[in-house]
């Protein structure tokens, strides 16, 4: 391969700012361990035997600078496999807790990512790459830190997908086979078997989690969350810093803060509800400080509409993060936040104040959103929050695609009277409509008939062209469907990774029809009701 590619590598410039501002563990094994007084621990990647990589973005490969042609050298393999270090990357895995299920589960950590470096690119930017699946941290907690080739799969995938659709997430580089073998119980029954091992390069300009925060304060390492809040502001939030910052400005910067998670966070559970996305796991451990989709465990999207539908096997009992709670569930871990943050700010009323505006803020931004999946132009008070429950009935009286619910309803034309949306959808259905759900259906297309009439008649044309043409901008023709991934990973266990290439492709424009790609946009098929992956699935990987 011409040396020059690989050259591209090898300018990569690392400025690694989270080390050189924070303390570090000053022990330097792998062996798991209580980290106190630190935000990391320095360690270096587990080597595998056979670094072959499948695929990569080549969005994320143009983002850091890199040659297009870089994903198909030994050394990109090499270096994305953790087998070799490039100069200036300083490896780490980093300390923190979090609640899980709605439990303190105390120091938690990196248990098999490991963050190579920070990047600094020609656009001034900083990308973090991390490594998933790379080998045992501190954080281990006695299990071998490595990733499963399915559960890779699924998160390379998921990553740039979500991407293409608009939500904020972080990205993935690279999907790298490590030649090795991964023991997992994949349902926790007693079953476990070996699976191919691989790695995942995820992408994002920084990994700190709500867990870091909440971690330092139920310590009482209440000067180190000082210095990780200040050090957080200035590499991820700068634009909220002023020349002179009081004592006084100091607390009202980090009620500033806060009040940005919070708005960062209700926009992507707005995101996720529009495309209809579960993550799965929303513990505090797994929510981004800057309101991006992280680690994709157990997620799924929706097929039939249902709100109380959970992917993850572990959450079946009580349901807790399934799809209808998932805004509460955000509201929550915003408020474990506020309180692992008020040894700063020392003012629960003023915390209190920004958490009471979840609930407006999200209402806004869904009724919008909503707004716009039904082509209905300017959100009204009086006509609209009863056009949204009506909607959401109909996709509960049987099972009805979301996905190609929405994107039907844009060919129901409100001036012709034989037009009616129970035919319009009908490939939403997974079986034909009863008669009491098609009188359902007309009631509700009266009442929707009339708010596009009234819309159109108070715009002008290219106003109304334009609310409809919206509509095919929220509300996507392709997903990641369940079993669409499963089907992936079920050849890529056979050696076959032409699907995984084919998805990818695919879910780069999730708004646009593509030729020859109908089928990727119908109904999940019967066989895959019940099937493993295609339904749900546990944490494992």
């Amino acid at each position: 391969m011409n040396d020059s590619i690989e050259d591209t590598l090898y300018k990569l410039k690392f400025d690694n700012r989270f080390v050189a501002n924070l303390p570090v563990d000053h022990h330097k094994d792998n062996s798991p361990r209580k980290v106190h007084q630190a935000l990391y621990s320095r360690v270096n990647p587990t080597a595998v035997s056979q670094p072959r990589t499948i695929i990569c973005s080549q969005e994320v490969i143009a983002l850091l600078d890199l040659h297009p042609g870089v994903c198909h050298t030994g050394l990109f393999a090499q270096v994305l496999s953790g087998n070799k270090l490039l100069p200036g990357m300083d490896p780490y895995a980093t300390c923190y807790g979090g609640h899980q299920f709605g439990q303190w589960a105390g120091q938690l950590g990196d248990g098999r990512a490991i963050n190579l470096g920070e990047l600094l690119t020609s656009k001034d930017q900083h990308w973090t790459l991390q490594l998933k699946g790379a080998g045992r941290t501190p954080y281990s907690r006695g299990a071998d830190g490595r990733a499963v080739l399915r559960s890779s799969v699924r998160e390379f995938l998921c990553s740039e997908a979500m991407h293409h659709l608009g939500v904020p997430t972080t990205r993935a580089l690279s999907l790298v086979l490590t030649g090795d073998k991964v023991v997992r119980d994949m349902f926790y029954d007693g079953n476990s078997a070996a699976e191919p091992g691989a790695i995942v390069c995820r992408v994002a300009p920084s990994f700190t989690r709500f867990g870091h925060f909440q971690l330092l304060a139920a310590r009482g390492e209440d000067e180190l969350l000082r210095q990780f809040v200040d050090f957080t502001i200035v590499a991820d939030f700068p634009h909220l810093l002023s020349d002179n910052e009081s004592s006084r400005d100091k607390r009202e910067l980090y009620l500033r803060w806060f009040e940005e998670i919070c708005r960062s966070t209700i926009t992507m559970i707005i995101h996720w509800q529009r495309v209809g996305f579960v993550h799965g796991v929303m513990n505090t451990d797994n929510m981004s400080i800057l309101g991006l989709t992280i680690d994709y465990g157990p997620y799924g999207w929706i097929d039939n509409y249902d709100p109380d539908w959970t992917p993850n096997t572990t959450d079946f009992a009580q349901r807790r993060y399934r799809f209808g709670q998932q805004p509460a569930i955000a509201r929550w871990n915003l408020y474990q936040l506020a309180n692992a943050l008020m040894p700063l700010i020392n003012d629960a009323e003023a915390l209190e104040k920004v958490l009471e505006g979840f609930s407006t803020l999200y209402d806004a931004g869904w009724a919008e959103m909503m707004a716009n999946k039904l082509g209905i132009g300017k959100f009204k008070k009086i006509e609209d929050p009863e056009l949204f429950a009506g909607v959401e009935k109909l996709l509960c009286l049987q099972e009805t695609d979301m996905t190609i619910f929405f994107r039907a309803l844009s060919k129901f034309n409100p001036d012709n009277l034989d037009s009616h949306i129970v035919n319009v959808v009908s490939d939403a259905f997974y079986a034909s409509p009863s008669e009491h759900t098609q009188q359902q259906y007309l009631q509700w297309e009266l009442k929707y008939r009339a708010r596009l009439l009234q819309q159109r008649s108070a715009v002008s044309t290219m106003q109304w062209i334009e609310s409809r043409e919206r509509m095919h901008l929220v509300n996507p023709l392709y997903v990641l469907r369940n079993y669409l991934a499963q089907t992936a990973i079920d050849q890529a266990g056979q050696g076959g990774y032409a699907m995984i290439a084919q998805l990818l492709e695919l879910l780069r424009h999730p708004y646009a029809e593509q030729v020859g790609c109908e089928h990727f946009a119908e109904k999940r098929p019967e066989w895959a009701r019940h099937k493993a992956g295609c339904s749900a699935l546990s944490c494992s990987s």
